[in-house]
């Protein structure tokens, strides 16, 4: 995995609490993205008709530093390209690596869509998302990995609450 060497990245935690939305800031290895999506399953079926892959049985998806372990993905293809993945799981979980030497971004959740294009990852229903001291639970979170930032919540609704823990940091 080729690490980038422009300098130390910075880490900025901003939280914005505004109505039902919550916003952190990361960096993400920009070299994610750039990186082949290698899968490992216990089975897979290709649907030529429907341009779909779907994967089951302990799915182990990988990009970079980005790592889902599921029960189940499905990969929608477009020209060849992967254009959207869905995994499922009790719960599915992912890990990232943000740069050199920064806590990993944990998350989980019972269903999950990645869009490798855009680098957007959704997580949804019993979500969380945690980096460090800061915990960020929601139905609903956002992690767009291009522009570094999480949103957590829906904005159209007020019974949908966000849940954020920031624990201090312990004395050294």
């Amino acid at each position: 995995m080729k690490k980038n060497n422009k300098g130390q990245p910075r880490f900025r935690m901003i939280v914005l609490l505004c109505a039902l939305s919550v916003t952190m800031e990361v960096s993400a290895l920009e070299s994610d993205s750039e990186q082949a999506i290698t899968i490992d399953s216990n089975t897979a079926t290709y649907d030529d008709a429907s341009g779909t892959s779907t994967y089951s049985g302990n799915v182990v998806s990988t990009q970079g530093s980005i790592r889902v372990n599921s029960d189940k993905l499905v990969v929608y293809l477009q020209a060849g390209d992967p254009e959207k993945l869905v995994f499922t799981g009790t719960p599915a979980r992912f890990k990232q690596t943000p740069s050199a030497g920064s806590d990993d971004i944990i998350g989980e959740a019972l269903t999950g869509e990645y869009y490798p294009k855009k680098n957007l990852l959704v997580l949804i229903d019993k979500a969380s998302v945690r980096q460090g001291n800061a915990t960020y639970s929601s139905q609903f979170i956002e992690y767009d990995s291009k522009r570094s930032v999480v949103m957590a919540g829906e904005k159209a609704s007020s019974s949908k609450r966000v849940h954020v823990i920031l624990k201090p940091k312990a004395a050294q």
